[in-house]
């Protein structure tokens, strides 16, 4: 008698075989190879990392604290990196206690527990069209009915909130230099959105993973500022200290921030203690504040290259435009309708150059005429040799 030694493929979960994000890393494993110039990668630029200062660090966590630092921790995070974060907050404006925070496994999973607490079946969520596709990656999890609030030159219009959003219970806002569009919401707009966000009862979740990283002018104060009551604020160490650290936070009322606390008790028990004490070091011995202002600097340059190459190449249409984003790290090319960025994206790989089509960004039915271009981790020249050649493979669709 044959025993087969194949064992039969075990019943997935619809969580597992309905993602929503098969076709986009399709289309982003092309461009990990050596031989392209990808504009489409949403990593810091690696000549931002203090290597030295985290270093010296971890050296002096294991020195003094080694027998805590390699122990389970709290859920809510280390007392220390608390403490940290909530100076960094209040010295931004907005008075935050240590109560009030949360450390998380990177910003992604602030996104993950946000979907679980916030999703309820008869309410809908709002977002910006376009947003961050993490944020759908994460949202979509939980099979929300969605609210979508396009998006123009200045960002999110609060004007667009209606009557129709009284079923709306959380709107998810990235309001200083946003992925994917590089653009930045104004004072006045945001004081108008936490009107609405009262008026039709809804929470307000701020997503600032870039908001460090302005260039010449710092950028409007939080959310935070105009509804404290009804915002929660996500942060992140990974694009000014360092993203393999996996360390982000959420800021949120104390009854809040518990429920929080006791969901991510679940999944991981907590945050690596080291890199939290790790982080904390860093911060408590003002190298943060030393240390980005250079990486301003790295980003600032990185931007001005793609927006020259972009004025120097682009072709001269009245469809084709770009965002100018004042800090982060992205810009968002418009061209015209009759082009789908998908199909521009696997003849502009065949021409070595990588970008991320524009369907991934959106909640519900997405615009295809556009592509997020990030400009942090390419040389100058390979900046303009890149651009260059994506000019030419637009003009061929003109």
């Amino acid at each position: 008698m044959t025993v087969s030694t194949c064992a039969p493929f075990p019943k997935l979960s619809a969580l597992a075989t309905d993602t929503g994000s098969e076709a986009v890393l399709e289309l982003l494993s092309l461009t990990g190879r050596p031989d392209i110039i990808s504009f489409a990668g949403g990593l810091p630029s690696p000549k931002g990392f203090p290597i030295a200062a985290v270093k010296e660090a971890a050296d002096y966590v294991l020195d003094k604290e080694g027998s805590c630092a390699l122990q389970y921790s709290q859920a809510e995070g280390v007392p220390e990196l608390r403490e940290a974060l909530a100076q960094m907050e209040t010295e931004h404006g907005i008075p935050t206690t240590a109560d009030e925070i949360q450390i998380v496994t990177g910003s992604q999973q602030a996104l993950d527990l946000v979907a679980r607490v916030f999703s309820v079946p008869e309410c809908r969520l709002m977002v910006e069209s376009p947003t961050y596709l993490g944020a759908l990656s994460a949202f979509n999890m939980t099979k929300p009915r969605y609210a979508e609030i396009p998006v123009d030159e200045l960002g999110m219009n609060p004007d667009a909130l209606d009557d129709s959003c009284s079923d709306v219970n959380v709107a998810y806002v990235m309001p200083t230099f946003a992925n994917p569009t590089g653009l930045t919401i104004d004072e006045t707009r945001r004081e108008k959105l936490a009107e609405k966000a009262r008026k039709y009862d809804f929470w307000l979740i701020e997503d600032d993973p870039y908001g460090e990283l302005w260039y010449d002018k710092k950028p409007p104060v939080s959310l935070r500022h105009f509804a404290p009551e009804r915002t929660l604020r996500l942060g992140t160490l990974s694009k000014v200290l360092s993203p393999g650290l996996r360390l982000g936070y959420i800021v949120a009322k104390p009854e809040i921030r518990k429920i929080f606390s006791g969901l991510k008790s679940s999944m991981d028990l907590h945050t690596s203690t080291f890199t939290q004490l790790v982080a904390a070091r860093v911060i408590s011995e003002g190298t943060l504040k030393t240390h980005i202002p250079a990486v301003r600097a790295i980003y600032k340059g990185q931007c001005k290259a793609m927006l020259d190459a972009l004025d120097e190449f682009m072709p001269k249409h009245p469809e084709i435009s770009w965002t100018h984003p004042t800090g982060g790290m992205f810009i968002w090319l418009h061209l015209p309708k009759t082009i789908d960025s998908a199909v521009l994206f696997k003849e502009a790989v065949a021409d070595k150059v990588a970008f991320v089509p524009s369907m991934a960004f959106y909640a519900g039915k997405p615009e295809s005429n556009h592509a997020r271009l990030s400009f942090v981790t390419v040389p100058p020249e390979k900046i303009r040799e890149g651009v260059k050649i994506l000019a030419g493979v637009i003009s061929r669709h003109l």
